[in-house]
């Protein structure tokens, strides 16, 4: 995956506190910078306000991760974030961990969003005003 099928990134900085004892970032804190990709993509494109109780909202239900190479401190990373494909209560979330603002991949991963009803505690549909900030922020790119 390429920086050119993406039109969400987010950036952050590389914590010292994420290495492992071998020096090189620890897969769960991999991990932890998808989720940061992922809150801000729903944020960004979809204006979810993670500050207020939600009554619906995205679960991630299946995640699958390829780790492709290591990342070292210092560092600067972006995650890049685009949903490919939706169904009535599903998405497809592909996500890629780029390294220091080069096509440099540190990791690709695909996931699997579910809209939530928290009160009914069961998948809800995805509201059309979802879908459509979905639709129009992915045509883009």
């Amino acid at each position: 995956m390429g920086r050119l099928q993406f039109s969400h990134f987010f950036e952050m900085a590389v914590r010292w506190g994420d290495l492992d004892a071998l020096g090189h970032v620890n897969n769960v804190q991999l991990i932890r910078y998808l989720e940061s990709g992922r809150v801000a993509y729903c944020s960004d494109v979809l204006g979810i306000d993670f500050a207020k109780q939600l009554k619906a909202g995205w679960i991630l239900a299946d995640l699958q991760v390829t780790f492709l190479n290591q990342l070292h401190y210092p560092a600067t990373i972006q995650v890049a974030t685009r949903i490919t494909s939706m169904g009535n209560s599903s998405a497809q979330l592909d996500a890629t961990v780029f390294h220091n603002n080069t096509d440099q991949r540190i990791l690709d991963s695909k996931g699997v969003f579910v809209w939530f009803d928290y009160e009914d505690q069961k998948s809800a549909t995805i509201p059309e005003t979802v879908r459509r900030a979905i639709v129009d922020h992915e045509q883009t790119k």
